[in-house]
């Protein structure tokens, strides 16, 4: 089967995978808050009693109807990654890639792990994907970025399709010209995107669902139609509907029963997928 989705600890089954069989990992492993991450499904109905004000000043009561959650704590964060990262290498072909998804918390430790097992000179960009949204405390600088490390296992052999990444407006477009105003530029190690809104479209209840924009531009980058694509921290399974969009073939390996729900849902029109539990 070309496209596999499974309910099972990811360490488990990498192990079984051969080696040298995936083109790209893109992973968004826990990123160790310390917290129970969740997102809520509310719905609101007419109340004279109600707890809010909406359209036209009428009062509106809050139904919980749902609640997605998993706990984001661990004891020793490293001695969970290593393994995996070590079977991440094993299975990326020669030309292989991995982008590395985690937050300020962490990314330091992470990227000692990382120049570790897929070496230094390896290392391809640190992209910061940058957000505007959610609380801002009072007492430090409001943390509004991810970060995303980019690794290939060759520098000299990897897939990198420039002429397939979305451009972007220039900030000063009468400065280059029309016709280059009118293409745009390639985006820099920077990424301004927006997260998952609560209304968006895209929106699956999943608590860590990223951005289908974000990890479109990962995946046309970093691998070509036909590859197989992986990711072992799959959540909501967004790496497996690009590659739905982009004809790529993909593994997405999650052991939260809420992710295999959602992902269920979000592919129940693709027959040719295994579901293996």
């Amino acid at each position: 089967m070309k496209k596999q989705i499974y309910l099972a600890d990811n360490l488990s089954v990498l192990k079984t995978l051969p080696s040298e069989s995936v083109d790209l990992i893109y992973i968004d492993p826990p990123f160790n808050t310390g917290k129970v991450q969740a997102r809520k499904s509310i719905r609101t109905v007419r109340d004279e009693k109600g707890d809010r004000i909406g359209f036209g000043e009428q009062s509106y009561s809050t139904e919980l109807i749902g609640m997605r959650a998993y706990d984001d704590r661990f004891g020793d964060f490293e001695a969970f990654l290593l393994p995996r990262l070590h079977e991440a290498y094993r299975l990326l072909k020669p030309h292989g890639a991995i982008y590395f998804h985690i937050d300020y918390r962490e990314a330091h430790y992470c990227k000692l792990m990382l120049d570790q097992i897929f070496g230094r000179e390896n290392f391809v960009n640190e992209i910061i994907w940058a957000y505007d949204f959610g609380g801002r405390p009072k007492n430090r600088w409001p943390a509004k970025h991810d970060t995303i490390f980019y690794y290939v296992k060759d520098t000299q052999n990897y897939t990198f399709n420039r002429d397939d990444i979305d451009r972007i407006p220039y900030m000063a477009p009468g400065l280059v010209g029309e016709e280059k105003a009118k293409r745009g530029k390639l985006p820099t190690d920077v990424w301004w995107h927006t997260i998952v809104g609560t209304n968006s479209k895209e929106k699956t209840g999943y608590p860590t669902q990223k951005p289908f924009g974000v990890i479109e531009r990962i995946i046309r980058a970093s691998s070509n139609p036909g590859d197989m694509v992986m990711d072992f921290f799959a959540g909501s399974g967004t790496v497996g509907a690009v590659c739905e969009k982009l004809g790529r073939d993909f593994i997405l390996i999650d052991q939260n029963p809420e992710a295999w729900d959602v992902m269920r849902a979000r592919f129940k029109d693709v027959e040719e997928i295994e579901w293996i539990r």
